[in-house]
């Protein structure tokens, strides 16, 4: 039975880890003590869910909870490194400290070790999210306790709101840029001064001209996009900050 565990310490548990070709052993000492981290677990990498909301939410919040405090955000899956390595990379997840409990032991550890077999997947992780504060968890977020994969109060947002009530979330923000471009890199500097983080969007690599260009309706960058909401180039953000 799953079962919230507040106040009690973190499993003492040793990760297997795969980085720069090299084997590399990371205990719970290593990414906890002395550190405030949000951890959250989820069926496996590469899941719908798990890839689709999960992970890129709490990737793209990730320095807003680093202004309250937080040292780093762990996600935690049932997967091999490998698995989790490649997951990262896919996602883009650079935010985010993807740490592969491939025998379970941590999982288990928490009670929250629970059998997939239905499905193929053999034991994995339920779904959760906790605080945990130099070892000690302060808080647990647990997905009820009821049939399939559901996903309710493990997000990032409940897990923010619950650390600071009163943060104000900053609308998403993307820009279409070339390289080498003069006004896009205004654009740029001017979000940078603002505190805004931004996705850049980078034409030939990663956009084609027609994709600009039945977005936005133009043909030149920067176009950058608030919140939905088509700005347009360098001089037009300048305009909507004024």
């Amino acid at each position: 039975m799953l079962k919230d565990i507040s106040g009690q310490t973190v499993p003492k548990v040793t990760f297997n880890l795969r980085k720069n070709d090299q084997w590399q052993a990371v205990t719970s000492d290593d990414i906890f003590k002395g550190k405030t981290v949000v951890v959250f677990s989820l069926p496996g990498a590469f899941t719908p869910t798990c890839s689709s909301t999960h992970l890129p939410r709490y990737n793209e919040l990730a320095n807003v909870f680093k202004q309250n405090g937080v040292d780093d955000i762990v996600c935690l899956s049932v997967n091999d490194t490998f698995v989790m390595n490649a997951w990262a990379e896919s996602q883009e997840a650079n935010n985010i400290t993807l740490i592969p409990d491939g025998n379970g032991e941590f999982t288990d550890g928490m009670g929250m070790l629970v059998e997939k077999k239905d499905l193929g997947f053999g034991k994995r992780s339920w779904r959760y999210s906790m605080l945990v504060k130099d070892g000690v968890i302060e808080k647990m977020f647990i997905e009820p306790d009821v049939p399939g994969d559901p996903f309710e109060v493990s997000d990032a947002d409940t897990m923010l709101n619950y650390i600071n009530p009163n943060q104000k979330k900053q609308e998403a923000i993307s820009m279409f840029t070339k390289p080498n471009c003069p006004f896009c890199k205004k654009a740029k500097a001017l979000l940078s001064e603002k505190g805004l983080d931004f996705e850049e969007i980078m034409m030939g690599s990663q956009a084609s001209l027609t994709s600009l260009k039945a977005i936005s309706g133009r043909d030149t960058v920067p176009q950058i996009f608030i919140g939905g909401k088509h700005i347009g180039g360098s001089d037009d953000l300048a305009n909507y900050f004024a």
